[in-house]
């Protein structure tokens, strides 16, 4: 098993949450990929958007329905500071996760973290769980908790 399918796992299981990690016959890197393979709609898809801070470095993670874009202003103004594109390096060293593949939990270091309130309309939705083809279910309300329930507009 990965380092990084563990890390999500005893992240889940420390905050006494019953999920568990789904092997996808097929990659599950998009949104797309991810609701074709757990057979549900695209919006069920939490995204782990990344970016840093302009002004301090720091990195903020949005966590968002798989067919909505991140509104970089409306992100900004949350997070409190100008927002750009995180590097791939700092984002793997981060949070132990390579681009397209980070999980919404199990990070190496503490992260704000930003929650779609969309989410929120449905009973179950998908995360990466740490690997090309490992998805979870979970319910959005559990999911906020990770986020410090942190459920805001923030899609274009």
């Amino acid at each position: 098993m990965s380092k990084s399918l563990v890390r999500v796992m005893d992240a889940l299981k420390s905050a006494k949450c019953a999920a568990l990690a789904m092997e996808m016959p097929a990659e599950t890197r998009t949104a797309a990929q991810a609701a074709a393979a757990a057979t549900c709609d695209i919006d069920q898809i939490a995204k782990s958007i990344i970016f840093a801070g302009s002004e301090t470095g720091a990195l903020y993670l949005f966590i968002t329905a798989g067919g909505n874009e991140v509104d970089t202003e409306k992100a900004a103004a949350l997070a409190g500071e100008p927002l750009g594109r995180a590097h791939p390096g700092v984002v793997r060293e981060k949070t132990g996760f390579a681009i397209g593949g980070v999980a919404p939990v199990g990070h190496l270091a503490p992260i704000a973290c930003f929650m779609d309130q969309r989410l929120t309309d449905f009973g179950v939705i998908y995360a990466a769980a740490g690997t090309p083809r490992h998805i979870f279910a979970i319910e959005p309300h559990v999911l906020s908790k990770f986020s410090g329930d942190q459920v805001y507009d923030f899609k274009t």
